[in-house]
């Protein structure tokens, strides 16, 4: 067996279900280690304790396990040296009074259940320690009795605290005291007697504050007359702890002394849990015990996936006395995985001690290994295609399989070309057929439907298919072959009626029609193109991508883009990009300058300066040289 195999027959759900019945945490782990047997006495055995369990519980007997709760943590914290508080050792003793009434229980109802009164044999008894708890903690609190010392304390308690009431009360109805007392009641700070004092005559009390209100109108102040006893007080406190302590010390000891006999009751009990937990499970499925055998025989009668429960159609199938190959024909979605994993869960299950859905006759083959290739066994991480999963998970399994092994295959040979697949599927077969396997597998190949009929060591059967109705029941039918029922698939997924048609005539009829479509040709359509508007210098265009104002400033030939003056920058913008606001004829008068739209005024007259000869310009303009020709020197 391995982890694919608990997996793809849900048998770990089985153990997650059993594990909500256990009451401690050895038995949650015990049931989380549980494994299939695969000797048969194991496995009589582990039936038999279920059984005799459920027995017990049929007739309203309930094992007395007290203390189990919390003894893993207990348990621990002894080990590791620490003190146990009177709650928990009461629980301890509550868990070592169990394995005493557990082995009472046992005894007592021997003749009901013999395997599981034997193992209570082994159970050892710590009466003393036990009694010894129960005596010195009553309510959560060590007795005074516990020890000489600690009544001997309790009573100087008692004592000191009945002198403090004493002059507490004498001081509160002082009449002197009266007017500065915020409230006449006795108010314990910090282990300290104080009295509720009004923050104006804190200095008028002969005392010691030892704490304030949060708004600071209240001071609680110890007085005089009881420092002294409410420092006895605090050390008889100090010793009482001390004592405690000490008895506490003790008890925590007596555990500690026998831990190791007492972990040899924990697993006994732990075992006691685990097994009743299996037969509380079985009780509420109504499982019985089947019968078993080692000789590969698998004969289920009426028998029903367990996490199904009540809605399961019943399973009978019979293999390994007469053929010890099944495969299963019909319909996707019409039960043959389902078979495949009763098979293995009823199988595992059976192998571990819990009891079945089934009629009596039921006879599980107990295997020495259980291997299944079931699902879709495609792997993104390692790249692999359908077919390739399940070879690579067939090659492994068939590497690992010896003699009196339970094969189950689901789709043998599919994702792949069908001559091949199916080729591949029955030289598959051959091989675990000839290690000695029992071998249950599922297809939709009429070639290994072929092969299983001529086989003389294999049986087919189909999965029953209501073709009036065009319904699967899931019911397996022993001896036939069935369809893959692939027309009612597709009208269930509602696939267009007229599709379906065509494809039943073409099942019968292979005249495909072949011959091109010439309606459906696709028209070329001349690609359109964009007419942008016709620009000139000095239009004035919004510019939609900016969301502003801008003048056409120069035409760019065979381009899509203008430059456009914004801002006091051009700027090249695709023309796609602008909507002509208004054109430059609108906006200006014939034979206007429109260069003087984009240059500077300044600018403009020391042109026309120069160019006039003016004498003031061109000393203007050696000066700026000069001044340029020094910059660069520097």
């Amino acid at each position: 067996m391995n982890q694919e195999t608990y997996n793809k027959t849900q048998f770990n759900q089985i153990k997650e279900k059993l594990m909500t019945y256990a009451i401690s945490y050895y038995g949650k782990e015990l049931i989380k280690r549980l494994k299939p047997n695969s000797h048969l006495d194991v496995v009589k055995k582990r039936l038999q304790e279920t059984s005799e369990a459920k027995t017990l519980l049929m007739a309203n007997l309930h094992v007395p396990f007290m203390g189990l709760n919390n003894i893993e943590h207990l348990t621990s914290q002894v080990e590791k040296g620490f003190i146990l508080e009177p709650t928990e050792l009461i629980s301890y003793a509550d868990f070592l009074r169990s394995s005493r009434l557990i082995q009472a229980f046992m005894q007592k109802n021997e003749f009901i259940a013999p395997l599981l009164a034997r193992y209570s044999d082994s159970l050892q008894l710590f009466s003393m320690i036990e009694l010894e708890i129960y005596q010195v903690i009553r309510n959560n609190q060590v007795e005074n009795d516990a020890s000489r010392e600690l009544r001997k304390i309790r009573r100087a308690i008692q004592e000191c605290e009945k002198e403090i009431e004493a002059k507490l009360t004498s001081f509160l109805r002082n009449t002197q005291n009266k007017p500065k007392i915020q409230e006449a009641i006795v108010v314990k700070k910090n282990d300290r007697y104080t009295i509720p004092i009004k923050a104006t005559y804190k200095n008028q009390i002969s005392g010691t504050v030892v704490d304030a209100s949060s708004k600071g109108t209240t001071v609680f102040v110890e007085p005089t007359t009881v420092t002294k006893l409410n420092d006895k007080l605090y050390q008889l406190k100090m010793e009482e702890a001390t004592e405690v302590y000490q008895i506490l010390s003790t008890l925590t000891g007596l555990i500690a002394e026998q831990m190791v006999a007492i972990q040899s009751n924990l697993e006994v009990v732990a075992q006691y849990d685990m097994i009743f937990a299996k037969a509380k499970y079985s009780r509420e499925i109504n499982g019985i015990e089947p019968e078993i055998n080692q000789d590969g025989i698998i004969e289920f009668v009426n028998v029903k996936h367990t996490l199904l429960g009540e809605n399961a159609v019943p399973l009978n199938v019979t293999l390994g006395q007469d053929y010890r190959g099944l495969t299963i024909t019909g319909p996707n979605a019409g039960g043959k995985t389902v078979v495949l994993k009763t098979v293995g869960l009823i199988t595992l299950q059976t192998m571990m001690g819990v009891q079945i859905i089934a009629d009596v006759g039921t006879n599980v083959g107990i295997f020495d290994q259980i291997f299944v290739d079931i699902g879709d066994q495609q792997s993104i991480e390692n790249a692999l295609s359908t077919f390739s999963g399940h070879m690579q998970n067939i090659s492994e399994i068939l590497a690992k399989t010896k003699r009196n092994s339970l094969i189950l295959l689901d789709e043998i040979g599919s994702g792949t070309e069908p001559n091949e697949g199916a080729a591949l599927a029955i030289a598959i077969m051959e091989a675990f057929y000839k290690k000695g396997s029992i071998l249950i597998t599922t297809t939709h190949y009429s070639e290994i439907k072929r092969f299983s009929e001529q086989h003389e060591d294999f049986l087919t059967a189909a999965m029953a298919f209501d073709s009036e109705n065009l319904m699967p029941k899931y019911q397996l039918i022993l001896g036939e072959t069935g369809e893959s029922n692939a027309f009612w698939i597709a009208n269930k997924m509602n696939l267009d009626e007229h599709v379906v048609k065509q494809a039943q005539n073409y099942l019968h009829n292979r005249n495909y029609s072949t011959e091109k479509e010439h309606s459906l040709q696709k028209v070329r359509k001349p690609k359109e193109q964009t007419i942008f508007p016709t620009y000139e210098k000095g239009d004035r265009v919004f510019w939609t991508e900016k969301k502003t104002i801008g003048l056409i400033f120069e035409l760019i030939e065979l381009s899509d883009e203008v430059i456009i003056f914004v801002e006091n920058q051009k700027v090249r913008v695709p023309k796609r990009q602008l909507k002509l606001d208004r054109s430059a004829k609108e906006l200006y008068p014939p034979n206007y300058d429109l260069d003087s739209l984009f240059d500077d005024y300044h600018e403009r007259k020391k042109i026309r300066d120069l160019e006039r000869g003016s004498k003031k310009a061109h000393k203007k303009l050696r000066k700026e040289m000069q001044a340029r020709a020094i910059q660069r020197e520097e």
